[in-house]
């Protein structure tokens, strides 16, 4: 009896101690070197998925059970709108899977300490030598600190925006006031902000601006412009040519019954100064 339970103790150990070493081997094979962990800011943001389509994401994608739990805690528990976001974040990720252009490993990390989601994400780049990509600004900020790369969607988004350089005029609406008096405030459809100087009471309406300088913050670009000195005419329609070219028409052909109107008048002062003439010369003539 006391050899069957040693070897049915035996049996157990050797089975746990397979689990235990296939869980870390596991572990060990999806965190491989160089990957990008993503945070739950980054997934619920979802701009990685537009980027992982484009197929520039040569690393592996990790996502680490940690913020799957914060997603569904957030979807859960959290307001109306962290909520929605949430249940997109895990819409996100399921996106994410089912591309073929980059491969994403969902890894179990283990339980969250103390410091949260931010610490363990800090924790496994370190011990993996991987990237983070978040949009969190406290994040951004620690892993830079500590010598972890980041790849801030943010920051990326800002880089691809075009380019509007001084004196280049744009259209605008503008919808808020600014902070110094009389400014008001418009977004390209890229979101840059745009500063317009003396347009506090024309909010609400569409505009011509000129850029003046543009400024690049950690929050973003914006830019500082005037309202433009002179507006484009407007495009003329069909009708409105037509309208113009009738008008034309009709002034064209008064102007040439005028001419032939005034034509024999003309004439007959010409042969009257003619006449007055002769009749000078004659007068001197009879004198001498």
């Amino acid at each position: 009896m006391e050899i069957i339970t040693l070897i049915m103790a035996i049996a157990i150990l050797a089975e746990t101690t397979f689990l235990t070493i296939m869980k870390v081997r596991q572990r060990t094979l999806k965190v491989a070197r160089g990957s990008l962990l993503l945070d739950t800011s980054a997934i619920m943001d979802g701009r990685i998925v537009d980027v992982a389509k484009t197929g520039v994401i040569t690393a592996e994608l990790i996502v680490p059970r940690s913020v799957i739990n914060e997603l569904q805690l957030l979807a859960d528990k959290a307001d109306h709108d962290k909520r929605s976001r949430a249940r997109a974040g895990l819409e996100n990720v399921r996106e994410l899977q089912r591309m073929d252009t980059v491969t994403v490993t969902v890894v179990n990390d283990g339980r969250v300490g103390s410091g949260g989601v931010d610490e363990r994400l800090l924790e496994l780049a370190k011990n993996y030598d991987a990237s983070i990509a978040t949009t969190d600004y406290n994040l951004n900020k620690v892993a830079k600190v500590v010598g972890i790369t980041v790849v801030n969607v943010n920051e990326l988004a800002q880089m691809l925006r075009v380019q509007h350089l001084p004196g280049e005029a744009v259209e605008i609406q503008v919808i808020q006031p600014g902070a110094n008096r009389e400014q008001a405030v418009g977004y390209l459809d890229d979101g840059t902000m745009v500063v317009v100087e003396d347009a506090k009471h024309l909010i609400g309406q569409k505009l011509r601006v000129e850029i003046v300088r543009s400024l690049q913050t950690e929050a973003g670009r914006m830019m500082f412009a005037q309202k433009a000195k002179s507006t484009p005419k407007p495009a003329r329609s069909f009708h409105s040519d037509q309208i113009a070219k009738k008008k034309l028409g009709n002034r064209n052909q008064r102007s040439s019954k005028q001419a032939e109107t005034h034509q024999p008048k003309k004439q007959n002062n010409k042969a009257r100064a003619s006449a007055e003439d002769s009749m000078i010369a004659l007068a001197n003539s009879k004198q001498e």
